[in-house]
């Protein structure tokens, strides 16, 4: 169970670095992401959720954490998913930067919620 709460923590230590990332630094640089400002303020209030609810699950260490695991990983993927429709919805103003950016982050994501269904499917 204690590495299972870690990985809360690295959840929510990633999400709030995507939160500052698409919130506060990427507008910033929106020329060379090309994604529309409304849509990485929308990325930036679900990561600061997501970073939310992983950082309570894990500083208040959940009892019921299969539950809150497999949680965080469906809206993990679910986040992805919004990610590929919104890069497709920019298609023509979205950078090679950017791009790049949104693919290494579903790329991360997808590695952690791996890791998530797998933890949280282990026999103890």
């Amino acid at each position: 169970m204690a590495n299972s709460h870690k990985l809360f923590f690295f959840d929510g230590l990633g999400a709030t670095l995507s939160a500052v990332s698409l919130g506060l630094l990427l507008p910033y640089f929106n020329e060379y992401i090309g994604m529309s400002l409304t849509h990485l303020y929308v990325l930036a209030g679900l990561a600061v959720v997501f970073a939310v609810y992983s950082l309570s699950c894990y500083f208040f260490r959940v009892e019921k954490w299969r539950s809150f695991m497999l949680g965080i990983a469906v809206v993990n993927l679910s986040y992805c998913g919004l990610t590929i429709f919104l890069l497709f919805s920019n298609w023509f103003t979205i950078t090679g930067w950017g791009a790049a950016y949104f693919m290494a982050e579903i790329i991360v994501i997808v590695l952690l919620v791996s890791l998530e269904f797998q933890t949280a499917n282990r026999k103890l």
